[in-house]
């Protein structure tokens, strides 16, 4: 593994998961906590106030489909308030309680079943993600990445913000050759550290200086 590779993970290396709290398992909660975490890192706002929102509605009882659903309106705007998720609190609130409708209605709370009505399929599942409110193709690229720790079948999950951190630290952007410089167990953590260097030169020129 690069030396710059090993730096990058010990020092970036958390999931934007880990540092919303979640415990990325393959079970119902941590699935819809991801699922609420790839909804509100979607907006045009910081990484560090979205996470700061999910932790709130987490606390506030809104860390399952039936929990969210049992939040009012107003119990949501005012958590995401709290974790400074101002500026789309209202529409957000909204997207949120749709979505832990659909993943009731449809998922049975199980967003594991929506893997296995996928195929396990990553294009099918992209397709049936971008069905809640709020999750575009950048919903559909944030939850990927994170979610391969617990699916292997969306392995490797290389998008396009991925790419331009690995092109800031003269890595590879081939989504192969970059996803051969760790095991596939750290490619979460990997493309979760590339994203934050995408986003942070200060920390790309660090790395680089290692």
């Amino acid at each position: 593994m690069d030396a710059v590779v090993k730096k990058l993970l010990r020092e970036s290396g958390q999931t934007f998961a880990e540092e919303a709290g979640i415990t990325l398992k393959d079970q119902p909660a941590a699935l819809f906590k991801l699922l609420v975490l790839a909804n509100l890192l979607s907006a045009r706002i910081s990484a560090d106030i979205a996470v700061s929102a999910a932790r709130e509605l987490f606390a506030a009882g809104g860390g399952t489909a039936r929990g969210m659903s049992r939040l009012s309106w107003q119990d949501r705007v005012d958590a995401l308030g709290r974790g400074h998720y101002v500026r789309y609190d209202e529409s957000t609130a909204s997207r949120l309680g749709e979505t832990a409708e659909i993943v009731q209605d449809k998922y049975k709370g199980d967003l594991r079943r929506l893997a296995i009505e996928s195929g396990r399929d990553p294009k099918k599942a992209a397709e049936l993600l971008q069905e809640f409110p709020g999750i575009g193709p950048t919903g559909v690229d944030i939850f990927f990445r994170e979610a391969q720790a617990i699916w292997p079948w969306l392995r490797p999950h290389i998008d396009d913000q991925v790419k331009k951190g690995a092109e800031r630290l003269g890595l590879p952007t081939d989504a192969g050759e970059l996803a051969e410089k760790v095991p596939g167990k750290d490619l979460a953590r990997f493309t979760a550290a590339l994203v934050r260097v995408a986003h942070d030169k200060k920390l790309a020129e660090q790395l680089k200086a290692a």
